[in-house]
């Protein structure tokens, strides 16, 4: 069962076009970011199963809500049971979740860009292909608009299990443990500990 970043803020104060620059504030952030990374991960082993070579096919996808995610990058060649894959991940006015929404504020609603120029970048290595584990990172800053704006960076660890998928591979649903942090660009800082 998906634990999520975020039950409830019980004591977040923000309002509308607030920057984002307290620990709390970088907690309601991170939420929104939750099934992005999701996203990517689908998105990134679709890229991996379609690769003919060692760059991966560009992926594409829709926010439950709003916007784009395009995933591009790169997976080492050969028929080595370990290779590692190389995402890049651009986001453009997208949104999974539409408010957060506690006792203490009113709804939140957060969109998600990146910036052409730095992309975020998850880092993959796969062992035991298709039938082994998954442990990477996931680096970059993430552009926020709507009722909080600025930037959050995150610098996350992953680890989890793959599966096989028809000739191919994929994550397993559940067993992705993602741990790390989300700062934010007034020093905010939420320990991320979640379940994919």
């Amino acid at each position: 069962m998906r634990t999520p970043f975020l039950l409830l803020l019980p004591t977040l104060v923000a309002c509308k076009g607030g920057v984002v620059n307290s620990d709390r504030e970088a907690e309601a952030a991170a939420i929104g970011l939750e099934g992005a990374i999701e996203r990517a991960l689908g998105l990134g082993f679709d890229g991996f199963a379609a690769a003919s070579s060692a760059n991966i096919p560009t992926q594409t996808g829709s926010g439950d809500l709003s916007g784009t995610m395009t995933v591009s990058g790169q997976v080492d060649q050969g028929n080595s049971d370990n290779k590692g894959m190389r995402l890049d991940v651009a986001l453009d006015d997208y949104a999974d979740v539409e408010t957060i929404e506690t006792d203490e504020i009113d709804a939140v609603q957060v969109a998600y860009d990146t910036d052409d120029a730095a992309l975020p970048r998850f880092d993959l290595s796969l062992r035991d292909i298709p039938d082994g584990t998954m442990t990477g990172t996931v680096t970059g800053t993430f552009l926020l608009s709507g009722d909080l704006e600025g930037e959050l960076s995150l610098s996350l660890a992953l680890d989890g299990i793959i599966v096989p998928d028809g000739d191919g591979t994929m994550r397993e649903e559940g067993t992705t443990s993602v741990t790390g942090t989300a700062t934010n660009s007034g020093g905010g800082t939420f320990d991320v500990d979640v379940v994919l």
